[in-house]
């Protein structure tokens, strides 16, 4: 099958012939249909997290069941689902205790001593987040997919696998916003433009969308902005303050900075939460004002929304088909796998939401 390839930090992704293995008793195969293109990728890319090498990116996915190992019993060939990378094992203490999100076993993995899921020339290719969707085909634990309803586009799906899931779960689980609350949101991406999304559906009276691109901040009023600040306008946190009187109440982080960072907890209320869905490159510090910690204001961290995506991932697509959560929109371009590295440089601009890999079957 054809993959993207990872082999070096800054370089281009290579599109290249690899194989991939049988399912497991409890693996599952599944023909990609469409890929979001996620900034998480791009960290690794750029080397702000570290990865292995050969890798196949891509962890924002929805495609059909082409074959399940022996023991599964949750989806059947033909089957439509969204992947997660929250894969879970079902019984560690995180899951046992409703964390999910956080399960960290292994057992969801192959061991060393096993075939590898992905190789090329009897090699191991690294699988990325237990998905590797920059590729025709993923193999993947039963964990790591959930089953949809036929009707929903896969495109539109994918993008539920991670962006949506992390912005309107942020919202939802990890602050757990109030109606008639106040909402700021920094970063007008895919990731931020979910959690405006999720505000307004929460009933937030006022959602400042934050951006210094003018046509991300338009693009946020069809997602329930009520206010929008233009970062390049002064001083954000003091347009934040004098559009609410003294601070929001939930504030969000959705591009993994330590200026903006620093910004969400400095917008607060007191009494206020600030939420960094971002992926803050690793090693950089975070700065506060410890006299801020009395007036009782928290800052949180997200880990893909703190989602339950077995229960959420259904209910997102029910919110999209009755026209609540608008994913539409957010598709900035479809593509082809080959045009994977254009979709990156696009990203850089600043200028796109999502771009989508389409597989054409």
């Amino acid at each position: 099958m054809k993959a993207a390839i990872f082999r070096e930090v800054g370089q281009p992704l290579e599109i290249e012939e690899i194989q991939i293995s049988k399912p497991g008793p409890r693996e599952v195969l599944v023909r990609t249909a469409a890929a979001g293109v996620c900034h998480s990728d791009l960290h690794f890319i750029e080397g702000l997290y570290p990865g292995q090498s050969p890798m196949v990116l891509g962890h924002e996915s929805a495609g059909v069941v082409e074959m399940v190992g022996s023991d599964v019993t949750y989806v059947k060939p033909g089957d439509h689902v969204i992947t997660c990378l929250s894969v879970f094992c079902g019984h560690c203490e995180d899951c046992l205790t409703g964390h999910m999100s956080l399960c960290a076993s292994s057992e969801t993995r192959r061991t060393h001593e096993e075939e590898p899921r992905l190789s090329q020339e009897n090699k191991i290719v690294h699988q990325f987040a237990n998905l590797s969707s920059f590729a025709e085909q993923m193999l993947i634990h039963e964990h790591a997919l959930v089953k949809i309803r036929e009707d929903m586009p896969l495109d539109r799906a994918a993008l539920i696998g991670c962006g949506v899931t992390t912005g309107v779960g942020a919202v939802f689980h990890t602050a757990a916003v109030e109606p008639g609350s106040t909402v700021a949101v920094i970063g007008c991406g895919g990731v931020g433009l979910s959690a405006i999304n999720g505000a307004a559906m929460a009933g937030a009276s006022k959602v400042i969308a934050i951006d210094m691109v003018d046509s991300k901040l338009e693009m946020a009023k069809d997602f329930g902005a009520t206010h929008v600040v233009n970062g390049n306008n002064g001083d954000v946190v003091e347009q934040v303050r004098e559009l609410t009187g003294g601070g929001v109440h939930y504030s969000f982080e959705a591009i993994g900075l330590k200026a903006t960072a620093e910004q969400s907890f400095s917008m607060l209320r007191p009494g206020g939460a600030a939420t960094v869905i971002g992926m803050i490159p690793v090693g950089v510090k975070i700065e506060l004002m410890g006299a801020a910690f009395l007036q009782e204001k928290k800052i949180q961290g997200s880990m893909m929304g703190s989602n339950r995506f077995r229960v959420d991932m259904p209910r997102f697509i029910d919110f999209y088909l009755q026209g609540k959560l608008h994913l539409d929109q957010m598709i900035s371009k479809r593509i082809g796998l080959e045009d994977i590295n254009e979709a990156f440089a696009d990203m850089k601009t600043g200028t796109v939401a999502r771009s989508v890999i389409m597989f054409d079957h």
